[in-house]
């Protein structure tokens, strides 16, 4: 049988045999190691290695909880300031309307509509509004009656365009609307109603009813029949009185915080200047054609606060007086900002000696968890995923302490806001009356918080990280 068998030749090695079981995979491929961690992989690594040593962990995420809670709180009651600021500054009037005063001043361009126009063109102004007083009465340039009773008090003329987007607010009715032009039509302030006198020049007083209403006034002024004359300068002028039928379109809710005042009866300023044409027409009374014509009081509306310094200065240059609340109210703010500056540095340095305590743990974790990590690598693990296991680490211990330190921060919000008013005048429970006794904690306060939280942790574990990434396998491995 040996004689049958051919000889290999030499140098040939004898032929590999064919894989007769084709499922089952050569085992070079079997044993590979995989290329990396799955994020399952790092997840449970993480919360494995902060179960481990509970303690430090707990140490660790209660620093951060401090930290957040405190600059969160202390965030809040400098927002509370803020609101109790404001809310103290709109009683004073509105913070957006800018006032202009032109009595005696000499400039060179007058404050007439031409100038109102200009105005008007600055960026931030939203509306802009003459005030023309003038005064209606028996004795006086006209007179508003229902044939019974007169009213004797202020005409006022502005821009009832201008008025509907300062606030103004009514008890009955609203401003015209302009479609049919605005002759003949008003609006009236609601103390106005009792402005009215009977035919003696006898004021009718408000009374109280027996229910403990107020009593009516004299002329119901949205169902009256009211009429507008011009009266005579002379009585021995013969020519018939011009009269016009005239048409109240609102009631004014009382507001005497506000420029121009809700006393008196608002008319269209065009519709009150085409009115002393005809009573001077009427009375004869000679106009000086070269006086030029100026409003000496004039009120504008800007956007927002922070408009209200740029458009005021912008009017200023053309050498008018202005008033507006931002005199009073620039140096509270100024205050205000300055508080909560201090409060929110507390808070931040509460928040940063949290950080060096996460820095501190997992720099210890690195130190203790050597020989895991050279392990680690021989078994394949990228260094982005040895990296991405610590800050993982640092992140849950940032966000775990945010998350805990905002609900702990609602709570003392709470307190504050229930309890920080009590104590009279000892300052308060918790001494938060002195500093306006309101906390308020918003919504991107509290998201703002955890974020801010996560990656102080993140930040903080980013150091220990890359120390980790940079140790030796084979030293790492032999350590004991």
């Amino acid at each position: 049988m040996n004689d049958i068998k051919k000889a290999r030749p030499a140098g040939k090695s004898p032929p590999a045999r064919r894989n007769r079981n084709p499922g089952h995979s050569s085992p070079s491929k079997a044993h590979r190691p995989d290329k990396g961690m799955t994020r399952r992989d790092t997840i449970l690594m993480c919360i494995k290695n902060l179960c481990r040593r509970k303690v430090r962990t707990i140490l660790t995420v209660s620093g951060v909880i401090i930290g957040t809670c405190a600059i969160t709180v202390m965030v809040s009651l400098g927002l509370g300031m803020q609101k109790t600021l404001e809310e103290t500054l709109a009683q004073l009037g509105d913070l957006t309307i800018i006032n202009i005063y032109n009595y005696g001043t000499s400039t060179e361009q007058p404050l007439n509509d031409e100038m109102l126009d200009t105005i008007r063109l600055q960026d931030g102004v939203v509306a802009v509004t003459p005030v023309y007083n003038t005064y209606a009465s028996r004795w006086g340039n006209y007179t508003f009656s229902n044939g019974k009773y007169t009213y004797d008090g202020q005409i006022v003329g502005v821009d009832f365009d201008a008025l509907r987007s300062m606030g103004y607010t009514f008890v009955e009715g609203d401003f015209p609307t302009g479609e049919n032009g605005y002759e003949g039509v008003f609006v009236i302030g609601q103390d106005s109603l009792y402005s009215y006198t009977d035919k003696k020049g006898n004021y009718v007083q408000q009374t109280t009813k027996a229910d403990g209403s107020p009593s009516d006034p004299p002329v119901n002024v949205m169902k009256d029949k009211l009429t507008l004359t011009i009266n005579k300068s002379d009585q021995s002028n013969t020519k018939k009185q011009p009269s016009f039928k005239i048409t109240c379109t609102g009631i004014l809710t009382s507001d005497y915080q506000r420029n121009p005042s809700t006393y008196g009866v608002f008319m269209d300023i065009h519709y009150v200047k085409s009115l002393e044409k005809e009573y001077n027409k009427y009375n004869g009374v000679k106009v000086d054609k070269n006086k030029v014509e100026a409003y000496d009081n004039v009120v504008v509306k800007v956007q927002s606060m922070g408009d209200v310094q740029e458009v005021e200065d912008y009017i200023k240059s053309f050498g008018y007086n202005t008033n507006s609340m931002e005199s009073v109210r620039k140096p509270i703010q100024d205050q205000a900002n300055q508080q909560q500056m201090i409060l929110g540095s507390l808070g931040a340095i509460s928040l940063f000696v949290a950080a060096l305590s996460i820095t501190n743990t997992m720099v210890m974790s690195v130190y203790e968890r050597t020989r895991e990590i050279g392990v680690m690598k021989v078994l394949g693990c990228s260094l982005s995923d040895i990296r991405g296991v610590f800050l993982m680490e640092a992140g849950t211990i940032g966000f775990t302490g945010g998350v805990i330190g905002v609900g702990i921060s609602y709570i003392v919000s709470f307190i504050i806001n229930h309890y920080g008013g009590m104590g009279g005048d000892s300052g308060g429970m918790l001494g938060m009356a002195s500093i306006g006794g309101s906390s308020i904690i918003p919504f991107w306060l509290a998201l703002g918080a955890i974020a801010f939280a996560t990656l102080v942790g993140l930040l903080s574990g980013f150091s220990p990280a890359n120390r980790a990434v940079k140790i030796s396998a084979l030293s790492a491995i032999k350590q004991e």
